[in-house]
């Protein structure tokens, strides 16, 4: 297994750049196997999403596309795959941010009943409780 950065998965998805575009895709396309997947921590998931609205501007159901077809491939090892998928879920449904949806998905698998906030958007996430004094 080798660990990929977000700038790799980045050049992959947007072939924006001629040389490491073409390096990006003969790691995905043939270096990697279900054998010997690619690794993607959650904190670079993030970083795509990020990367992809903030730097390209994809709308969130361009976004949530893309991370399907990551989620599918079986040449990625996903950390977190269930949780990425329903934070997924939750932005291509526009439910709130794919950060926010992440954070419910991992608190509830640690065993959270519920996430406290001040952000008052997230609350269309069930998960999310407002941060008040009891």
């Amino acid at each position: 297994m080798i660990g990929l950065d977000t700038n790799v998965i980045v050049r992959y998805l947007t072939q924006d750049d001629p040389l490491q575009s073409r390096i990006a895709n003969e790691i995905l396309e043939r270096r990697l196997t279900p054998e010997k997947p690619g690794f993607l921590c959650v904190v670079t998931m993030v970083e795509i999403v990020w990367v992809l609205d903030r730097a390209y501007g994809l709308t969130d159901q361009e976004i949530a596309a893309a991370l399907e077809r990551m989620l599918q491939t079986d040449v990625l090892l996903i950390e977190h795959e269930q949780e990425i998928f329903t934070a997924m879920i939750a932005l291509k449904e526009r439910r709130g941010t794919f950060a926010d949806a992440l954070i419910a998905a991992l608190d509830a698998k640690a065993g959270c009943r519920r996430t406290l906030t001040f952000d008052q958007k997230v609350m269309r996430l069930p998960a999310f409780e407002p941060a008040q004094t009891p």
